[in-house]
């Protein structure tokens, strides 16, 4: 995120306004709710995510033990417990 100057962009009223509740001060003014985008839509994150946990499910379902599969992926047991109990549940609701 950028700052802009509210000179820039404001007209004179508006900042006069604001200044009377904040004067000087950073302010973070929010998105709409129609503009915001969901979590990981402007990479491909949660693609990758998703195929990752995948994989950590397999690698379970072939007997992996969770301390290994952990080192694997470089995440903590409890990490791991946590995916194959979200995977075992959307193989479920699948079926």
């Amino acid at each position: 995120m950028s700052y802009k100057k509210a000179e820039d962009i404001l007209p004179i009223e508006v900042i006069e306004l604001i200044q009377k509740y904040i004067d000087g001060q950073c302010i973070y003014i929010p998105k709409k709710d129609e503009n915001k985008l969901s979590w990981g839509s402007n990479t491909s994150t949660k693609e990758t995510l998703k195929i990752r946990n995948k994989n950590i499910y397999k690698d379970y379902l072939a007997g992996m033990k969770i301390k290994a599969i952990a080192e694997k992926y470089f995440l903590s047991m409890k990490s791991i417990e946590r995916i194959v109990l979200q995977e075992k549940r959307a193989v479920l609701e699948r079926n």
